[in-house]
């Protein structure tokens, strides 16, 4: 691992070092899941984003996909 240095609002340290402390966690550990976190968003945002433009150049046909109606199971 490396260290690296950042710098951050008072209010965002006090906030964090709260959450920490009541978790059991270190701010190092806690910013690390944080980062993790918003690096899976970002993926997912791109695979997002990359599926509808692949719709916006490919639109549904009409009854392209009415031979599975019959396949699908709706329960409640």
């Amino acid at each position: 691992m490396k260290t690296v240095q950042m710098t951050l609002d008072e209010e965002l340290i006090e906030e964090v070092d709260k959450v920490t402390k009541k978790i059991g966690t270190t701010r190092s550990a806690f910013a690390r899941e944080a980062l993790y976190a918003a690096l899976r968003r970002a993926k997912l945002k791109e695979k997002e984003q990359k599926h509808r433009e692949g719709y916006a150049r490919k639109p549904v046909q009409s009854g392209e996909f009415s031979q599975w109606e019959d396949e699908q199971v709706w329960t409640e």
